[in-house]
């Protein structure tokens, strides 16, 4: 059904009217031009699609509009701020680019966003804390020992003493 629906968006308000029943992937890539969160499986399984919902996790090619009414979605491109608006990059985006936790970079968003969810609700993970959770995400290339260094580097970091 269209309909008018509010939302935040990378910290800003987002007004659309549209169908609600849209899957919030595609309203994020056609229609506000975001093209950061990738269509992988389109079944919910893989995470490249993944943005954050008030503060969780969740795969953006099942998630309809309708569902993200009133709450804040965060985006790769909300995550921080590229060199155009001065900000630096937010640490998992550093360690990444730190640890070579990326070769095509098709993933990299979903892992950024799922780590950043995961981290926020467990500042002080194990190792195999983060391979679990992460797990829930693919990375054809083989990159993967490579992203759970980088978020172990990222915890570890938040946790050490000042």
């Amino acid at each position: 059904m269209k309909r008018k629906i509010d939302f935040g968006l990378n910290g800003k308000p987002a007004t659309l009217d549209i169908d609600d029943d849209r899957f919030l992937l595609w309203v994020l890539r056609t229609e506000l031009e975001l093209t950061g969160s990738k269509y992988g499986c389109g079944e919910g399984i893989c995470g490249a699609c993944t943005v954050m919902v008030d503060g969780k996790a969740v795969r953006s090619c099942k998630t309809a509009l309708k569902g993200v009414a009133g709450k804040q979605v965060v985006t790769i491109e909300g995550l921080a701020a590229t060199a155009a608006t001065g900000r630096p990059l937010h640490p998992l985006q550093q360690a990444f680019v730190d640890h070579g936790a990326f070769q095509c970079g098709y993933c990299t968003s979903g892992m950024l966003m799922t780590a950043a969810a995961f981290l926020h609700d467990n500042p002080k993970p194990s190792r195999a804390a983060i391979e679990s959770h992460m797990a829930r995400n693919l990375c054809r290339c083989g990159a993967h020992h490579r992203i759970v260094d980088a978020i172990e580097a990222v915890a570890l970091k938040a946790s050490a003493p000042a």
